[in-house]
């Protein structure tokens, strides 16, 4: 009896103590998201802190815009719709294209684009079913 016991009460914390540990989704901050983009730039292509300096000031502040544009569609108390908020996306994302661009040759910003970007894209969702075929 006390065995059982302590198993539902160890099972119960240990189940407490993880969902503590992850309270939902929530956003990184600019900062965090900038962090991000530099420390992948730097070790995947070894750019001058000068560079990286200026590109971290300018996407900040991209970053800061894009967080207003978002509160702003979201506080009218209703969502707005997929097309609208994929083009503000789209436009942020270009910008911030354009602006890592200017520190990458024409080779290192196709890198970028088809190796490094997509990996630091949250995935949703938990495990994904593998077929076993």
């Amino acid at each position: 009896m006390k065995k059982g016991i302590f198993t539902l009460l160890a099972v119960a914390f240990f189940t407490l103590s993880s969902l503590a540990q992850n309270p939902g989704f929530q956003r990184p901050t600019p900062e965090q998201r900038v962090a991000a983009i530099h420390q992948k730039l730097d070790s995947a292509f070894n750019i001058s802190a000068q560079n990286l300096a200026v590109l971290d000031t300018a996407l900040t502040i991209l970053y800061r815009q894009q967080d207003e544009k978002i509160k702003e569609m979201f506080s009218g108390g209703e969502r707005p719709d997929r097309e609208t908020m994929m083009a503000e996306f789209k436009k942020y994302s270009d910008s911030r294209d354009a602006m890592i661009k200017t520190v990458l040759t024409a080779e290192q910003f196709t890198i970028w684009k088809e190796q490094i970007e997509p990996s630091m894209h949250r995935r949703r969702g938990g495990m994904r079913p593998q077929n076993d075929q």
